[in-house]
């Protein structure tokens, strides 16, 4: 596979909740949950869970061979809740992180998606393929105590944090390799260029094979700074990572 990507902190932010691994045949994106202000019951951030979730999922993808995508990330939740006993992992609060990734194994490219960090597939027929988990825009009330109830839960939406089980709510699709013609994977504060923006799915894959993803990290910000006051509602800037690839 050839890959290139680029991540970049809110302005600001000093350390990024995202993070970015890329192998031989896979590319994963991890952008952890801003936090709540709530207790979370953990003596660690939501840095150190990214990047303990993204080190884990990122060895099981090296030597994981063709084992399915959800299994291998239930496996690295299992793990990262191993590496912290000492925390109260019974809090809805712990911290926790979307998962993005694709992988090419046997003749396919397989993709998964767990809350809302999208991969955009691109066959040689020209379609253009969006796997986006949409279950987070669908909470009917957003204050922190309700979003904690709902995470994790059939009627909220899923995420990566305590329960391995949130693995098997992922949402994924395979095609075959040889229809791939590009890809990319994104945390959603690349994503909002087009979720938030008005810029075409189609357009922002087109950003990214044409200038590359830190161009399409520039156009965010661009986006960010013109915004008028109150004119988006959550976070003015976001971590920002974006991975192009093809087969």
């Amino acid at each position: 596979m050839r890959l290139i990507h680029a991540a970049e902190p809110a302005p600001g932010a000093g350390v990024s909740e995202d993070c970015v691994l890329t192998g031989p045949d896979f590319a994963l994106v991890v952008d952890g949950a801003t936090a709540s202000g709530r207790e979370t019951g953990c003596r660690h951030d939501v840095a150190w869970f990214a990047r303990r979730l993204s080190a884990a999922l990122g060895a099981l993808l090296l030597t994981g061979g063709t084992a399915p995508l959800p299994e291998l990330l239930r496996a690295a939740i299992t793990e990262v809740r191993a590496a912290h006993p000492q925390c109260d992992l019974g809090n809805r609060d712990s911290p926790s992180a979307t998962v993005a990734a694709v992988r090419a194994a046997a003749g396919r490219l397989d993709v998964l998606v767990l809350a809302d960090s999208p991969v955009l597939v691109e066959t040689a027929d020209g379609a253009l393929h969006v796997l986006s988990d949409d279950r987070l825009d669908r909470l009917p009330a957003y204050d922190a105590a309700s979003v904690a109830a709902l995470r994790n839960h059939p009627d909220g939406f899923w995420v990566a944090s305590i329960d391995p089980g949130a693995a098997d709510q992922a949402l994924t699709r395979s095609f075959p390799l040889d229809s791939v013609r590009r890809f990319a994977v994104l945390s959603d504060g690349v994503s909002r260029l087009s979720e938030h923006f008005g810029l075409s799915w189609q357009a922002l894959l087109d950003l990214l094979d044409v200038s590359g993803p830190d161009a399409a990290i520039a156009a965010v910000r661009a986006r960010e700074r013109a915004l008028a006051p109150g004119e988006f509602t959550g976070k003015r800037h976001d971590d920002a990572t974006a991975v192009f690839g093809r087969p």
